[in-house]
């Protein structure tokens, strides 16, 4: 990763961050380059890129300042709801189905799956965007009877695992694991992110009563357009107090103003 990229990453996650005032002065290139120990043509080329997205605007004689943000909503969701809970917030999304067929599935799939690697399976590649732009890159893959019954169109409009209910298949239980990643060169222009931007990587393994895989999921998400938040409650476990998941549905939070200016926003 270049290096003004990883001075821009970490100014615009202070932005992000809210680590500025709103219409706040920034670090100039001058301080910049003694706090990263870069040169200024790497400082420069940090903030021009800031600038060129919409987070920042540069004039002579007033310096480096944030743009007013706008009234763009970042979608949030909790930690159990994830992919589904969407729809139930009443959140104004779409999705842009970009395959749906039939692939050998790579050997990392197959094995959760119990399969030998190799084994047909349907793959579902999906973006999902709010009013903001794309925030989510949905990579799927169902063991192909299942695949056979469901209607692949309502893809594009419905939640993978209502199709799987409605298709006969009996969930119990899913494995969730949420992780980092960096936008590789496939996904960062689906996303309209840089290559090399970070990601939140959420990876779902769903179960059926017999205990065999019916689904793998792997979301990339933009936290600039996406956040989760998980509830706990004080409780002992083992003899000791610590913090467990509350149980039942949690409140959906306020909707928050975050993000480039509005003209920014694709």
């Amino acid at each position: 990763m270049p290096l003004w990229h990883r001075v821009y990453l970490v100014l615009r996650g202070r932005i992000e961050a809210g680590r500025y005032e709103p219409d706040g002065r920034l670090p100039s290139e001058h301080e910049i380059v003694a706090e990263f120990g870069v040169a200024r043509v790497t400082a420069r080329r940090a903030l021009a890129e800031l600038e060129a997205e919409g987070w920042i605007e540069r004039a002579p004689g007033r310096g480096t300042r944030l743009r007013p943000r706008s009234g763009v909503r970042e979608v949030h969701a909790t930690l159990e709801g994830l992919f589904e809970n969407l729809l139930a917030m009443g959140l104004e999304t779409r999705v842009r189905l970009l395959a749906c067929e039939e692939r050998p599935a790579p050997p990392a799939i197959a094995r959760a799956a119990g399969l030998p690697a190799g084994t047909p399976m349907l793959y579902a590649l999906r973006v999902r965007s709010s009013e903001a732009g794309p925030f989510s890159h949905l990579e799927t893959w169902v063991p192909a009877e299942i695949g056979a019954r469901i209607g692949r169109e309502a893809l594009a409009t419905t939640p993978l695992l209502v199709l799987l209910e409605r298709a006969g298949v009996r969930v119990a239980r899913a494995e969730q694991t949420v992780s980092a990643r960096l936008a590789e060169p496939q996904v960062a222009p689906l996303l309209e992110v840089p290559v090399g931007a970070p990601l939140l990587e959420i990876t779902r393994l769903v179960f059926d009563e017999t205990g065999r895989m019916v689904e793998h999921i792997t979301g990339l998400y933009r936290p600039d357009r996406y956040r989760l938040r998980m509830a706990l409650d004080r409780a002992r476990a083992d003899g000791t107090r610590t913090w467990v998941p509350r149980r039942g549905p949690e409140p959906v939070p306020d909707p928050s103003t975050v993000g480039p200016p509005e003209e920014a926003v694709p």
